[in-house]
């Protein structure tokens, strides 16, 4: 079989009617989160407490749970108890929400009631979709999660001019969307990438984690400051940094490493930080904004870190993102430290500086910790920091994987000797297959003996050269 050339520039516009389902699935389900629990402007709820709390505490705890349970539950998207539990959790969300102001006496009950079957809801939606789309090429994981956020802006502003019967419907609807979409993404799939396969025991890359977390407090403690418009859910400032992303790696990401790119949210940051001595010359825009864009993008590139060691693993993505929820945690103790410091008998200007001096300090420390780690792809297997061009290796990915699609249909191999020659063809080691795999060695190099003779190879080099790679 003779190898074809791909144009690179050609392929970078191919096939963009994939982002369609992934688009309304992220996006309605974010909507959803910013109506109901974020910015809840058509709901007239006068309560002791904040709905979003209760909300944001379930929605870490289920998280952890789903990370805990991991290999008992996934493939989330293959079993009905998720999606159908996800649904109902999100639709009686919305009808307790809707209904609590209508009946004052039981307004305390019903909301609480709503936080928590919002929070299951919401984290399983975003669980699922983490299944659905990790299967895709890094860039386009990028690409498609950075539309998803961006979307969901326009959405929530054009259903906030909605009130009363209009507003009741599209709380209801946008579940029904959201969950439609996510299974169209999702049966979109090859067959292969539906199912998860056992994964090996591993240790949980907490240093990415801890480093969102440490963005999410400093973050926190500026809430309470943050302008209309400002954010980490659909706000403005989400959409100017999605919409940013977006065209900056869509056209200009073989044009520097990505360790670049990650070093961006801490220029958002102390930016936004150094901006707050002037608040009152400039106002709380501009630092508001800077600071919320911030943690948005670094929150996006976590993630990204997550789905690079997933795929090199193959270890299930819930595993790694259940657990990420936690961060809403730490905004809220951020801003529950400011809070407190509210509370002292410093003066205003010295409070402001002391925040300050702390988000600067916790930002640097935090990304310095993330970008000058050695072990990130020695213990845990991330190398996403090291590559220097992300458009260039996520479409040699897909054009391996198309040209792995052709010699297993030409040549007939079975669904396991499919499954170990694209590992062979990705740069997998016989070790690393067999780990994977959970097969012996004496298996596998049977396995490997049938691909040759089947795809008339003599070596590995050989087999490697047909599917395209290097």
């Amino acid at each position: 079989m003779e190898k074809k050339p791909v144009s690179s520039k050609r392929r970078r516009l191919d096939n963009l009617e994939q982002m369609i389902p992934y688009l309304f699935a992220l996006g309605c389900a974010r909507t959803w989160m910013t109506l109901t629990f974020a910015a809840p402007s058509g709901l007239s709820l006068e309560l002791p407490f904040d709905p979003h709390t209760v909300f944001d505490y379930a929605y870490a705890g289920f998280g952890i749970a789903a990370t805990l349970l991991a290999r008992r539950i996934v493939p989330l998207n293959a079993h009905r108890w998720a999606r159908f539990g996800s649904l109902v959790a999100m639709l009686a969300a919305s009808l307790c929400l809707i209904a609590a102001p209508e009946f004052p006496s039981a307004a305390v009950p019903l909301a609480t009631a709503g936080a928590l079957l919002g929070a299951f809801g919401f984290c399983a939606i975003l669980l699922m979709f983490n299944e659905a789309i990790v299967p895709l090429s890094l860039i386009r994981i990028a690409l498609f999660t950075a539309a998803s956020r961006f979307i969901a802006v326009p959405m929530t502003y054009l259903c906030q001019g909605l009130a009363g019967t209009r507003f009741a419907l599209v709380l209801v609807l946008l579940p029904l969307l959201s969950l439609g979409c996510l299974a169209l993404a999702f049966r979109s799939l090859p067959e292969r990438e539906r199912v998860v396969r056992p994964y090996p025991k591993f240790s949980y890359p907490w240093k990415p984690l801890a480093v969102l977390c440490i963005y999410a407090f400093a973050y926190g403690m500026r809430t309470a400051q943050l302008p209309e418009g400002a954010g980490v859910h659909s706000s403005l400032s989400t959409a100017l940094v999605m919409g940013t992303f977006f065209v900056v790696v869509y056209f200009f990401s073989d044009r520097f490493s990505v360790s670049a790119l990650f070093r961006s949210p801490l220029l958002l940051m102390v930016c936004g930080v150094l901006l707050i001595p002037a608040e009152g010359v400039l106002g709380t825009t501009a630092a508001g904004y800077l600071i919320s864009m911030g943690m948005t993008l670094m929150s996006l590139l976590i993630s990204l870190l997550f789905y690079d060691l997933s795929k090199r693993m193959g270890i299930a993505i819930v595993a790694f993102t259940g657990i990420m929820r936690v961060n809403t945690l730490f905004t809220l103790w951020g801003a529950g430290c400011t809070d407190l410091l509210g509370r002292t008998s410093l003066d205003e200007g010295t409070q402001s500086i002391l925040v300050s001096a702390a988000v600067v300090m916790l930002v640097l420390a935090s990304t310095l910790m993330l970008l000058s780690e050695k072990d990130l792809a020695s213990r845990w297997g991330i190398k996403l920091l090291e590559t220097e061009n992300l458009a260039s290796d996520s479409l040699r990915a897909e054009a391996i994987d198309e040209r792995c699609d052709a010699v297993s249909a030409s040549c007939h191999l079975s669904p396991r000797e499919d499954e170990i020659c694209r590992l062979i063809a990705s740069g997998k080691t016989n070790q690393q297959i067999e780990r994977e795999l959970f097969i012996a060695s004496g298996t596998l190099k049977a396995h490997i003996q049938h691909i040759y003779v089947k795809c008339d190879v003599h070596s590995r080099k050989e087999l490697i050269a047909l599917c395209g790679g290097e």
